[in-house]
C-alpha cells in the first residue's frame, strides 16, 4: 500500500484467474440463486452502515455487490468500528472481514481508501493500487456516511468557489482519483442479480393474480373484467344530485344552526316568530347554491359526452370499426389519426413514420406546448398492416394503474420471442395529441378512470383564509352567548310566573307552556338565533366573486406579450393576499425570465465566447488551425450537438426551430449551432449534425436520461469512425466524482471558470466524455437490458445499471447559460421588503448562482452578512471522533453545532431582525430539517432578512414552506412556475403561479396565476391589501346589524314579562338581512379603498395595517360586538321614552306595541345604513345607491305591506301601519334625532382617533384628500 502519496485511485483489476468462481461463492457466500436471494432479503431489511459509509456514485455500486456479510456473532457496524478504532492507536490498516476469512477489505488509517474486487481474482483482499494520500479526516454523519475529505479552514462565502479548492479533492476523492476497469464477469453478475431478483419476486407467491400487476393478452380474451373508457367529471347525476347536495351543504355549521332553528320554529305555540320566518330564507340560500351547482354541474356533464362521444378507429375481427371512446377497453388495437387526442393509455406498436417513431404535443398534461418523440419497440415496429396486428400473440404485463406521468414499466412478451422492455418511450397517455405523423397503432393499456390523466385530475386542497378562520371562532363564541342569553331569559320567565301567577291571572301563566322551562328556552333559542347573520356566507360569497373578477379583469397585470391576463383560480382567499408575511420563491423561471442564451463556455481550461458568426470565435480558429486542444474541442462540440433529447424542425426558409423539453437543452444545442456545429437530423436510430460542413453520422446506442437524483444526461454513441463513446453532461458535484484519475489535466482551470461564469449569475454544466470498450458495452447492455425490463424496482436498476457505465470520465469543459431576470424584479422585490414582507428563495441551483441572482435582484444587499451552511453530515459521531482524534486533531464542523452557533450567537444579540442572509444547500437541509434540529433550524431562519435554499429538491421545498406556516401561523405565500414548485404552492396558505415556460402545472395546482413576477407587487400591496379591509369590514358590519337589531328582543322581554312576545312583526325580521340590509354590506366588500392604487404600490409601508390584522381580530370584533349593543340600548329606550305617555298623536289617540316595533324598525334600518356611510371611505355612486336606497326599500315596502291584507291572507296586523306611523309626528321628531343621537358616540370617538391616536394609513390618506406631499406623512411616527 505504498506509492505515490499524492495519486488515490480505486481500481477493479483485471486479472484472469482460474479461481474467480471461489471468490465470487466466498464474497456472495453461495453461489446458488436462493442462497443470493435469502442475502438479498437480509441485506434489505438491515439498513447496513457500510453501505452508507462511501459517497454516493461508489456506494451505489458497492450496495450491488452484496459481497459483503456481518458475522453471526458480530454485526458489520461493530466489526468495522473496532477494527478501524484498533487500527487507528496501532498505527496499521484496517481489514474488514467478510464470512470468509480469506476475503477481507483493507482500509489504510492514512487515507480511508476503499478498493473494488475483481470478479475474476482469487482470493485476493481489496486494496488500493495507488498510494497514500495526505492525511485526511474521516466523518460520518447520522445516516452513517464515511466520507473523506480535507479540513477546510476557512467559512465559505459567496466568493467561494463551486467545489473549494482547498476541500473540494478530496471531497470526491474516492471517486474522482479512481480508474475503473469494468469486467465482463463482473457484469454478468450483475445481470444475474437482476434475473434472481425477478425470480424471487415469483417464489414468493408474486404473480398476475395477486393484484401487484397488470396482464392484457395481445388479439384475446382478458384474465379479468377491466374498466370501460368512460370518464365522468361531474359530481352530480339525477338520483345523486339531492342527497350530495344536500350533505355538502350541511357540513358547514352555519347552515347546521339555522336548520335546527327552522325545525324547532314547526314546533306548534313555540316559535315566537312564526313558522317560516327562518326556514324561507334558507330555503332561498340553499336554492342559489343548488341552481349554481347544477349550472356549473350541467357544464360538466357536455364536456364530459363530447369526449365520451368521440369517434376512434378499433380493430375487430379483422377489420377497423368506428367506435366511441367510452366503447374502448383495455386490451383494444386502435389507430389514431394526425391532430387527433389519445381516447386512453396506449403501447405504441407503429406508426407511419420509420421506426414506430411519432411526435406527440403534452400541453393538456403538464402545459409543455413542445414536442416530444415516442417511439415503438422494434419488434412491433413492422406491424404496418391489419393482418400483421391480428397476428400478435402474447401479453404485456405492467404496472398496476397510478398518477405517475413520467414513469411506466412494462414487458411485451411474444409467443416464442424473448421479452421486450416497455418504458414511458412507448406511452401515448390520454389527453396528448399526435402531431407531425400520420397514424399510430396502439394497444389500450389503461381506459377511462384509470388513464393517468383522470389519476391526476384531484382536487386541489382546501385552503381557508385566517379571517375565516376567525370569524368562525366568534361565531362559536357568539352562539356560547346565545345559549347563555336562553337560559338567563328561560330563568327570568320562571321566576316572573312565579311572581304573577296568582295576581296577573288574565295571563293564563299556570298554563303547563308558561311553567315548562325547557318550552321557554326553545322559544328564546328562535328568537335569539339571528344574532348570527344567516345571509353572512352568501354575501362573502358573492363578494368574492366579484372580487376575483376584478383581479382577472385588472389590465394593469395583464401580459400583452404572451396574451395572459392575471387569473383567480379561487375566490375563497383574496384577503389572505393582504396578509402575507412570507414569501418562498422559486428562481428559474419565477425571477428569471427561463429564457436560456448560451453566452460563454470551458474547453481544455480555455474560455471561449460565441461570436457572430462561427468563423469569427476562436473555437472555431482553433480548430481550423489545429491548435493544441483541437481534439478536445471536437469533442466538445459534438457532445453539445449530440447529447440531448432536443428534436429539430425545419422550416421551409431553411432555418431550423429546435423543439427541447428544457430551455436548457435548447440554449446548449443553439451554443453549439453558433460554433458551427449544427444538429440537423435526429432519427430513432441515430442523429446527424453539420459539423464546419462535414456531415457526421452517430448511431444512438442508449439514452441513459436526466432525473433530479442523477443530476446528469448521458448518451452512449457509435461515432462515425466505429468507436464507441459515452456523452455526458450534468452538475459539475456529479461529474467531477466520476473523472478517471489521469483525466482530469483541465480540473482546477474548469473549476476556476465554473465559479467566475457562477459569479456572474450564469448556469453551468460540466462536460465530459467516456471511450468503451466493445466487449465491456456488450455486456453492460445485456446487464442494462435485463434492469429495463425488470418490472420491480426498475427505476433504481436502471440507475445502478448507468452507474456501472459512467465512470472514467474525461473532462472536456464547461457551459454557461444565461437566465435573464423578468422586467422589474429588483423593483418588485424592493418594494415587498419595505412592505414587512420576508423573501425566501427556495431553487434547485447552484450556491453561487442563487447568491449572485439575490445581488442582482436586490434580495441581498452589500451591507449583508451572509451565513452559509455547508455541511456533510448531521452530527460528528463517537466513531468519527474517535478516527479523526487520533489521525487529525482539526476537521470541519456539523450541521447541529453550526445551527446551534450561529443561534446561539442571534440570541445573545438585542436585533429582532439581523441584516443577514443565510444560505444552505439541499444536503445540509436535509439535517436541519431533522426533528430535533428542526425548532433550532426554523427559530436561526426566522431571524434571518433573507434565506436562500439551494439545490433543493420539490419536496424540501414543501418542507420549508410548511416548516414556516406551521411555526409562526403566519400566511405564507409561494410562488413558483414549474412542476417541481406544485408540492410548495399547494402547501402554502396562497400559491402562486406563473403562466411560465415550463408550463401550466404551477399556474394550474395555484390560486392566482399571473403572467410575470412583478406582478405580485400590485396583486399583494392593492388587491390584497384592498380585499382584506373590504372583507373585514363586510363581516364586522354583518354581525354589527344583526345585533343591532335582534337584541332589541332582549330588551322588549323585560317588558313583556320574559314571555318571547317579539317587537317586531315576523316577515320583516326574516327580511332584514335579505332585503334591507343587504346592498350596505355589497358596497363596502367591492367598492372600500383606503387609497389609491399609484399610493399603495409608491408606499408598500401602507401594506403593513393589513398584514398585521389591525381590521380585523379578536379585540376589534368584540369592539363591534360592544358597539351594537350599546347602539341597541339607545335604539331601543329612545323610542320607548318618546312612546311611554301613549301620546303619539295629536288627537290623544294611542296604538299597540306593534306600532312601536315598526317605529324601532325604522330607526334601525336609518342607523345601520348611517352606519355603513360612516366607515366608508370611498364613496361611489353605487355606494350611495346602497345606502340611501337601502332606507328609501324600507319605506316602499311599508307603504305596499301595510295594504297586502286582505288581498293575500298574509299580515293582517300590519293593515293601515304606514299611515299610523307616517301621521305621527313623534315618528319624525325620533327620525331626526335617534340615529343622530346613536351615532353621536361613533362619530366622537372616531374624530379622538384621527386627531390625537391617527394611524399611518389616515395620516395617508387625508394627504392623499389634500394632494400634499405624503413622503413627510411617513417620516412621522404613527400608531401603526
Amino acid at each position: 500500500m505504498s506509492g505515490n502519496p499524492q495519486r488515490q485511485s480505486l481500481e477493479l483489476v483485471d486479472d484472469a484467474s482460474s479461481a474467480s468462481d471461489g471468490l465470487i461463492r466466498n464474497l456472495l457466500g453461495s453461489s446458488a440463486s436462493q442462497r443470493r436471494r435469502q442475502q438479498r432479503v437480509a441485506q434489505q431489511r438491515q439498513d447496513s452502515w457500510f453501505r452508507h459509509s462511501m459517497p454516493p456514485a461508489i456506494n451505489r455500486d458497492f450496495e450491488s455487490l452484496e459481497h459483503l456479510t456481518p458475522r453471526a456473532s458480530q454485526g458489520l457496524d461493530e466489526q468495522l468500528a473496532a477494527s478501524v478504532s484498533h487500527s487507528v492507536h496501532s498505527g496499521g490498516s484496517v481489514t474488514l472481514c467478510g464470512r470468509n476469512e480469506h476475503s477481507s477489505i483493507h482500509l489504510n488509517s492514512a487515507n480511508s481508501n476503499l478498493g473494488f474486487i475483481d470478479s475474476d481474482t482469487p482470493n485476493t483482499p481489496v486494496t488500493p493500487t495507488s498510494g497514500l494520500q495526505p492525511p485526511a479526516s474521516v466523518t460520518t454523519s447520522a445516516g452513517g456516511t464515511l466520507s473523506s475529505r480535507r479540513r477546510s479552514g476557512h467559512r465559505k462565502d459567496s466568493k467561494g468557489s463551486i467545489l473549494s479548492r482547498q476541500s473540494g479533492r478530496s471531497r470526491v476523492s474516492v471517486l474522482a482519483n479512481r480508474g475503473l476497469r469494468m469486467t465482463a464477469s463482473f457484469l454478468r453478475r450483475k445481470r444475474t442479480e437482476y434475473e434472481d431478483d425477478e425470480d424471487f419476486t415469483s417464489s414468493a407467491g408474486y404473480d398476475t393474480d395477486d393484484g401487484e400487476r397488470r396482464v392484457i393478452n395481445l388479439n384475446g380474451p382478458q384474465p379479468t373484467k377491466y374498466c370501460n373508457n368512460r370518464i365522468t367529471t361531474a359530481k352530480y347525476n339525477i338520483i345523486s344530485f339531492l342527497p350530495s347536495f344536500l350533505f355538502e351543504q350541511f357540513r358547514r355549521y352555519s347552515n347546521c344552526f339555522f336548520l335546527l332553528i327552522a325545525m324547532l320554529q314547526q314546533i306548534p305555540d313555540v316559535s315566537p316568530t312564526g313558522r317560516y320566518t327562518t326556514l324561507v330564507p334558507l330555503m332561498f340560500i340553499l336554492s342559489v347554491s343548488a341552481i349554481k351547482e347544477i349550472i356549473e354541474d350541467i357544464k360538466r356533464h357536455r364536456a364530459d359526452n363530447e369526449i365520451n362521444h368521440r369517434l376512434i378507429e378499433r380493430l375487430e375481427n379483422g377489420s377497423w370499426n368506428i367506435v366511441r371512446w367510452e366503447e374502448l377497453t383495455v386490451g383494444d388495437i386502435i389507430k389514431v389519426g394526425i391532430n387527433t387526442f389519445f381516447p386512453a393509455d396506449l403501447i405504441l406498436l407503429s406508426s407511419s413514420e420509420p421506426q414506430a417513431m411519432c411526435f406527440i404535443e403534452t400541453a393538456n398534461l403538464d402545459g409543455e406546448t413542445n414536442l416530444k418523440i415516442r417511439q415503438g419497440v422494434s419488434a412491433t415496429a413492422g406491424l404496418l398492416e391489419t393482418k400483421d396486428l391480428t397476428r400478435l400473440e402474447g401479453n404485456i404485463e405492467c404496472e398496476l394503474p397510478n398518477r405517475h406521468l413520467y414513469e411506466f414499466n412494462g414487458v411485451l412478451r411474444e409467443v416464442n420471442k424473448s421479452a421486450v422492455p416497455l418504458g414511458n418511450d412507448q406511452v401515448l397517455q390520454r389527453g396528448a395529441m399526435l402531431r407531425n405523423t400520420s397514424w399510430v397503432f396502439g394497444i389500450v393499456v389503461y381506459s377511462g378512470q384509470e388513464t393517468k390523466l383522470m389519476k391526476n385530475s384531484t382536487s386541489a386542497p382546501l385552503k381557508r383564509s385566517t379571517v375565516d378562520k376567525l370569524t368562525n371562532t366568534q361565531i362559536l363564541m357568539l352562539f356560547m352567548i346565545l345559549i347563555s342569553l336562553c337560559i338567563t331569559s328561560g330563568l327570568c320567565n320562571l321566576f316572573f310566573t312565579r311572581e304573577h301567577s296568582e295576581t296577573d291571572w288574565y295571563l293564563a301563566l299556570v298554563d303547563f307552556k308558561s311553567i315548562s322551562l325547557g318550552y321557554n328556552l326553545l322559544t328564546f333559542f328562535i328568537l335569539y338565533n339571528n344574532l348570527i347573520p344567516i345571509s353572512l356566507q352568501v354575501t362573502l360569497e358573492l363578494v368574492r366573486f366579484l372580487q376575483a373578477l376584478f383581479i382577472n379583469y385588472d389590465i394593469e397585470m395583464y401580459h400583452e406579450e404572451s396574451n395572459t391576463p392575471a387569473m383567480a383560480r379561487t375566490s375563497n382567499l383574496n384577503e389572505e393576499l393582504g396578509m402575507v408575511k412570507y414569501i418562498f420563491s422559486d428562481k428559474t423561471g419565477t425571477l428569471t425570465q427561463n429564457v436560456m442564451e448560451f453566452k460563454k463556455c470551458s474547453i481544455a481550461g480555455n474560455a471561449y465566447s460565441p461570436k457572430r458568426t462561427p468563423e469569427e470565435s476562436l473555437v472555431v480558429q482553433n480548430i481550423l488551425s489545429r491548435h493544441d486542444t483541437a481534439e478536445v474541442i471536437e469533442e466538445f462540440l459534438e457532445l453539445l450537438a449530440v447529447c440531448h433529447t432536443v428534436i429539430p424542425e425545419r422550416k421551409e426558409d431553411g432555418t431550423i426551430i429546435y423543439h427541447a423539453a428544457s430551455p436548457d437543452e435548447r440554449a446548449l444545442v443553439e451554443g453549439a449551432h453558433k460554433f458551427g456545429y449544427i444538429f440537423d437530423t435526429r432519427t430513432p436510430e441515430y442523429v446527424e449534425i453539420n459539423a464546419l460542413g462535414e456531415r457526421k453520422r452517430y448511431e444512438v446506442l442508449n439514452v441513459l436520461e436526466f432525473t433530479s437524483s442523477r443530476k446528469r444526461m448521458s448518451l452512449i454513441v457509435r461515432t462515425p469512425d466505429n468507436r464507441i463513446k459515452l456523452f455526458c453532461k450534468g452538475a459539475d458535484t456529479v461529474i467531477y466524482e466520476r473523472l478517471a484519475p489521469q483525466e482530469q489535466a483541465y480540473r482546477d482551470k474548469t473549476l476556476r471558470h465554473l465559479e467566475e461564469f457562477a459569479s456572474q449569475g450564469l448556469r453551468t454544466l460540466c462536460l465530459a466524455v467516456a471511450d468503451i470498450r466493445p466487449d465491456v458495452y456488450v455486456e453492460w447492455r445485456q446487464t442494462f437490458h435485463k434492469a429495463s425490463t425488470a418490472l420491480q424496482n426498475r427505476e433504481s436498476k436502471l440507475e445502478d445499471a448507468a452507474n456501472l457505465i459512467e465512470i472514467n470520465l474525461r473532462l472536456l469543459g464547461a457551459t454557461a447559460i444565461e437566465d435573464r431576470l423578468q422586467d422589474g424584479v429588483p423593483e418588485t422585490i424592493a418594494s415587498l421588503l419595505d412592505a414587512g414582507i420576508f423573501l425566501w428563495v427556495l431553487t434547485g441551483d447552484k450556491q453561487e448562482t442563487a447568491i449572485n441572482i439575490g445581488y442582482s435582484c436586490r434580495l441581498i444587499s452589500h451591507s449583508m452578512d451572509i451565513i452559509i451552511l455547508n455541511e456533510e453530515s448531521l452530527d460528528v459521531s463517537a466513531f468519527s471522533e474517535i478516527v479523526c482524534s487520533s489521525i487529525i486533531n482539526d476537521f470541519s464542523q456539523a450541521t447541529r453545532e453550526v445551527i446551534h452557533r450561529h443561534y446561539g450567537e442571534f440570541k445573545s444579540s438585542t436585533a429582532k431582525d439581523a441584516n443577514v442572509a443565510l444560505v444552505i444547500d439541499g444536503t445540509t437541509l436535509k439535517y436541519a430539517l431533522s426533528c430535533d434540529l428542526r425548532n433550532d433550524f426554523q427559530d436561526l431562519c426566522l431571524l434571518c432578512r433573507v434565506v436562500i435554499c439551494c439545490r433543493v429538491s420539490p419536496i424540501q421545498k414543501a418542507e420549508v414552506v410548511d416548516m414556516v406556516t406551521q411555526s409562526t401561523k403566519a400566511v405564507t405565500l409561494a410562488i413558483g412556475d414549474g412542476a417541481n414548485d406544485v408540492a410548495m404552492i399547494q402547501k402554502a396558505s396562497v400559491g402562486i403561479g406563473i403562466s411560465g415556460v415550463e408550463g401550466l402545472q404551477a399556474a394550474c395546482a395555484s390560486d392566482y396565476s399571473i403572467a410575470q413576477f412583478r406582478y405580485l407587487q400590485r396583486l399583494l400591496l392593492v388587491h390584497g391589501a384592498w380585499n382584506y379591509a373590504r372583507i373585514s369590514k363586510l363581516i364586522l358590519y354583518s354581525f354589527y346589524k344583526n345585533v343591532c337589531l335582534y337584541v332589541i328582543e332582549l330588551w322588549f322581554a323585560v317588558y313583556s314579562g320574559w314571555s318571547g312576545q317579539i317587537l317586531f312583526e315576523r316577515w320583516t325580521i326574516g327580511l332584514y338581512n335579505v332585503l334591507f340590509t343587504a346592498m350596505p354590506p355589497f358596497a363596502i366588500g367591492l367598492f372600500e379603498k383606503f387609497c389609491t392604487a399609484e399610493t399603495m404600490l409608491r408606499y408598500p409601508l401602507l401594506y403593513k395595517t393589513s398584514q398585521d390584522a389591525k381590521l380585523f381580530n379578536v379585540k376589534v370584533f368584540w369592539i363591534w360586538i360592544f358597539n351594537a349593543l350599546l347602539h341597541s340600548v339607545f335604539l331601543f329606550w329612545l323610542p320607548m321614552a318618546a312612546y311611554y305617555g301613549d301620546v303619539i298623536w295629536p288627537d290623544g289617540k294611542t296604538s299597540d306595541y306593534l306600532l312601536m316595533g315598526n317605529m324601532v324598525y325604522t330607526y334601525v334600518i336609518v342607523t345601520v345604513c348611517l352606519k355603513a356611510g360612516l366607515i366608508t371611505n370611498s364613496w361611489t355612486w353605487l355606494t350611495h345607491l346602497a345606502i340611501w336606497g337601502s332606507i328609501v326599500l324600507w319605506f316602499f315596502f311599508l307603504l305596499v305591506y301595510s295594504e297586502v291584507w286582505p288581498t293575500f291572507n298574509l299580515a293582517s296586523n300590519f293593515r293601515g301601519m304606514d299611515i299610523m306611523l307616517l301621521s305621527s309626528p313623534v315618528f319624525y321628531f325620533g327620525l331626526l334625532l335617534v340615529p343622530i343621537s346613536t351615532l353621536l358616540v361613533d362619530v366622537i370617538c372616531k374624530l379622538i382617533h384621527n386627531t390625537v391616536f391617527k394611524t399611518l394609513t389616515e395620516a395617508v390618506r387625508e394627504t392623499e384628500i389634500r394632494r400634499s406631499d405624503i413622503s413627510e406623512v411617513l417620516a412621522e411616527p404613527r400608531s401603526s
